[in-house]
């Protein structure tokens, strides 16, 4: 075996690796060059005409509109508030999870991702504000908000092995707490003005009816796969006709079917609003296709596994919880991110219903006369918001499963 495979011999360098995936033979070497000249032809053209050929004062005009909708100017300060604690709950999450034992090496607490990540982050803290000619005290809070980010990260990562396991498994629910002090403080209650959720819109209701989705769908998705699994026929098979109901119609029929026959069947006071009933359309949605997810990892989890928890004395739902459950979800858990991926892009049908969601907004502003002919600004912005909010969701599972990797020496600190 050559050295450079020996599993004892030095790792190649990443630009050594990189040279043999690109340049291995002539063929490879002619189709990289020639890929690479197209994308640096469509970048350079993207950036040429994104500096001196697009006009964006459709979206400096607009920029309140697409965050909050006609959210009140005056309320708006539980918006910043809630932002400020949700940074700090992301750097916590991330240094925590990133975090490494003191005797490694100080360059690993900051992986490549890692790194890229707070670049881009740091990048469009910097970019958008000045961009988008915001004034000092809002650029300043964006900024103290990027940085508050960054530094518990950085903290978080290079001490976080010293917290005590105790606390550091009471983090993960610090999201669900932080969610519903965030619903608190956007709707109101608890001596706050309340603010219908008509008045919401942009970035805000999309956020807020994919959050309320994702969390909710998550452990509904694991009830229906664990009842398709059951030995009971009314819970399999009940479980059955909900999920293949559910992934043999289309999104936008059941959200029709959510806004009007809710109104019907329900008296005027018990009727949500227009706004629960599309969020509580994406949850029993996205729950399906969830649960098919979590049964192939259920699926991948041999049997032996329960009767041996059960062979040491555990119950039925003791072994299911403590032994089977973590295998699965480890497993199922690049397909479940995937599933929330795609439900947080869905979440665009919303403006097809009516509602002012990130999408409904850009179509609302491109209908202005003032701003006619400005889609592609309009739309260039859009899908760098959820190209940002996906990515988060994406870099959050590979660090999470990295977490949780039986292989990673952090898992056991």
């Amino acid at each position: 075996m050559p050295a450079s495979l020996s599993p004892l011999g030095p790792a190649p360098s990443r630009w050594k690796r990189l040279r043999t995936e690109l340049f291995g033979s002539r063929v490879d070497g002619l189709i990289s060059i020639a890929l690479g000249a197209a994308l640096v032809a469509i970048a350079f053209g993207l950036l040429k005409w994104t500096l001196f050929q697009a006009q964006w004062a459709v979206i400096q005009a607009n920029s309140t509109l697409f965050a909050v909708g006609r959210y009140p100017i005056e309320q708006q300060w539980r918006l910043w508030l809630l932002t400020a604690l949700l940074a700090a709950a992301t750097g916590v999450s991330w240094g925590l999870l990133r975090a490494l034992p003191r005797d490694q090496p100080s360059g690993q607490r900051w992986p490549f991702n890692d790194r890229l990540a707070a670049g881009v982050l740091v990048a469009l803290a910097l970019a958008v504000p000045l961009w988008l000619q915001l004034s000092l005290a809002i650029q300043l809070r964006w900024w103290g908000i990027t940085a508050l980010v960054l530094v518990l990260r950085w903290a978080l990562a290079r001490w976080g092995s010293d917290v005590p396991w105790g606390i550091q498994r009471l983090v993960p629910l610090l999201w669900p707490g932080l969610y519903l002090v965030g619903m608190v403080l956007i709707s109101g209650g608890l001596g706050l003005i309340q603010v219908a959720p008509s008045q919401w819109g942009g970035l805000l209701l999309t956020l807020v009816a994919s959050s309320f989705a994702i969390l909710l769908c998550f452990p509904l998705g694991l009830v229906l796969a664990l009842g398709r699994r059951s030995e009971l026929p009314l819970l399999r098979w009940g479980s059955v006709v909900y999920i293949e109901f559910i992934r043999g119609a289309p999104l936008i029929t059941l959200l029709f079917l959510g806004q009007n026959i809710l109104g019907f069947l329900l008296p005027g006071g018990l009727a949500p609003d227009r706004v629960w009933r599309a969020a509580w359309v994406l949850t029993f949605f996205a729950a399906a296709y969830v649960a098919e997810a979590l049964r192939s990892g259920l699926a991948a989890v041999p049997r032996g596994q329960l009767e041996a928890a059960q062979s040491l004395g555990l119950s039925m739902p003791q072994g299911l919880v403590q032994v089977v459950l973590p295998q699965a979800l480890r497993v199922a858990l690049p397909a479940v991110v995937g599933q929330f991926i795609t439900l947080l892009q869905d979440t665009t049908l919303l403006s097809l219903i009516g509602l002012l969601d990130l999408l409904g907004t850009a179509r609302a502003v491109m209908a202005n006369p003032a701003f006619l002919g400005k889609s592609a600004e309009v739309y260039l912005v859009l899908a760098v918001l959820f190209w940002c909010c996906c990515a988060a969701l994406g870099l959050g599972s590979r660090a999470l499963e990295t977490r949780l990797n039986p292989s990673n020496p952090a898992r056991y600190q």
